[in-house]
């Protein structure tokens, strides 16, 4: 099992950043991108818009002050980026659906879309379980 506290990494106040809570994101996100693509195939419309991606966000969000100035903190804003990008991309294929010319590449888009958040819940989870930061955040 990683180790996932380093002493280098707590905030001034003391306190232990929530490395619990962002496992838990990190498990929900990947819940709710698996959900979406097992159940519409490649082409998942909203990879992380259902309940279960949604609660994660919201996780995230109420766990973010906790984690400032932790290396905790990197993987949250990684995962909140991560849902608000995937809502972004998806509404653009949905706009690109109605279009009906556009329906290959909303297609597209969607498949691309759930390949990334896989590609980010995994990269980011590989790099938590290491106790390391995400670089660049």
């Amino acid at each position: 099992m990683a180790e996932y506290s380093s002493p280098q990494s707590t905030p001034l106040g003391g306190s232990e950043p929530p490395v619990t809570a962002a496992l838990l994101v990190y498990l929900l996100f990947a819940l709710a991108a698996i959900a979406q693509l097992a159940s519409s195939g490649v082409a998942a419309p909203l990879p992380l818009l259902g309940i279960v991606g949604i609660v994660a966000v919201i996780i995230a969000y109420v766990k973010r002050d906790d984690a400032a100035g932790t290396w905790v903190a990197s993987h949250l804003r990684w995962l909140i980026r991560t849902f608000w990008w995937s809502i972004l991309w998806s509404a653009i294929g949905f706009v690109m659906f109605i279009t009906l010319l556009g329906i290959p590449f909303a297609l597209a888009i969607w498949a691309i879309t759930s390949i990334w958040v896989l590609y980010r819940v995994i990269r980011g989870y590989l790099l938590f379980k290491d106790s390391r930061p995400i670089p660049g955040m």
